[in-house]
């Protein structure tokens, strides 16, 4: 039988490890949200990821604002913003650049122009490449890939609504009964 490679982005539109790293970065700091800053070697070892890489890749997102850093005994990085106002078209801009699928469709103003761009019929493929995957990540978030935290619920606490009759303020009553007893 033979043995199954691990894709690790190399189709034709792929992001590097830096956008695949950074993104996984992105989730653990998203995680521990709202825990103080958490040190790059304590998700180095969850993530198995290098480090050293950890520290380069945290240097970007840093300078786009995505994240802070905290010297000292207790310090670490941390998220800048809530996740669910970190957009994964930012995280991967700051991680990547541009998104773009090929030069001549980069969303930069000042892009070089490919010498046939006058005459060029395939530029709108590429435009619209472009815009279906900028448009995905910018409509995701980061808390939309952060797993939420569920309060157990005591089941005394619970009511039990009609079929298909308001059945999520059931569940939003019971959580937060539940969170608060």
């Amino acid at each position: 039988m033979p043995q199954r490679s691990t894709f690790h982005g190399s189709g034709a539109l792929a992001f590097s490890t830096k956008g695949e790293y950074g993104v996984r970065l992105m989730v653990q700091l998203g995680r521990r949200y709202g825990h103080g800053p958490a040190s790059l070697a304590e998700i180095a070892t969850d993530e198995d990821l290098p480090r050293a890489y950890l520290e380069q890749l945290v240097t970007s997102l840093r300078d786009a604002g995505l994240v802070h850093s905290t010297r000292g005994a207790r310090g670490g990085y941390e998220l800048a913003l809530p996740p669910d106002q970190i957009r994964m078209g930012e995280v991967l801009r700051a991680l990547e650049g541009p998104l773009a699928p090929m030069i001549c469709a980069t969303e930069e103003p000042d892009h070089a122009l490919c010498d046939r761009s006058a005459r060029c019929t395939v530029n709108i493929l590429w435009i619209r490449v472009r815009d279906a995957i900028a448009g995905t990540l910018d409509a995701m978030t980061l808390a939309d890939l952060v797993p939420v935290r569920h309060v157990p619920i005591d089941p005394r606490l619970a009511t039990v609504a009609a079929p298909g009759a308001g059945s999520r303020e059931a569940e939003t009553g019971a959580t937060l009964a539940g969170a608060t007893s």
